[in-house]
């Protein structure tokens, strides 16, 4: 499963600017580490009020890692 591609594909459904939204995917054994980058104007709706959008983001792509036995951390700068 390419969960940098639906992180991509999340991400660029809420932003402004999604030609400028970027993932870098780190694998360490089980682990995998998703680095979200947006447009400056554009991190507010990615964060969403008090990280609720982060959040929901985060379970999704937790969600989607737990059907191979795989664990995921994103990350958003």
């Amino acid at each position: 499963m390419d969960f940098a591609r639906i992180l991509t594909d999340i991400a660029r459904a809420i932003v402004d600017s999604p030609d400028a939204v970027s993932v870098t995917e780190t694998v360490d054994g089980d682990e995998i580490t998703l680095v979200l980058s947006v447009a400056e104007d554009d991190t507010g709706m990615v964060i969403g009020h008090h990280g609720k959008i982060a959040k929901a983001i985060r379970c999704v792509m937790k969600a989607a890692a737990n059907t191979c036995g795989k664990r995921v951390n994103v990350e958003i700068k």
